[in-house]
């Protein structure tokens, strides 16, 4: 299950609650992000 985090308050936000609405449903904030558990590496050329 992916972890779900609002931009605004920084709350965990539930996947299933994704499904009906967008927005945040402690702030109202319309700002959902997914944190990284790894830092993308991206290579120069």
């Amino acid at each position: 299950m992916a972890d779900y985090r609002c931009f605004e308050c920084d709350k965990s936000v539930d996947e299933s609650y994704l499904k009906k609405k967008i927005r945040c449903p402690y702030c109202g904030s319309k700002m959902i992000f997914k944190p990284r558990t790894q830092p993308t590496k991206i290579l120069a050329r």
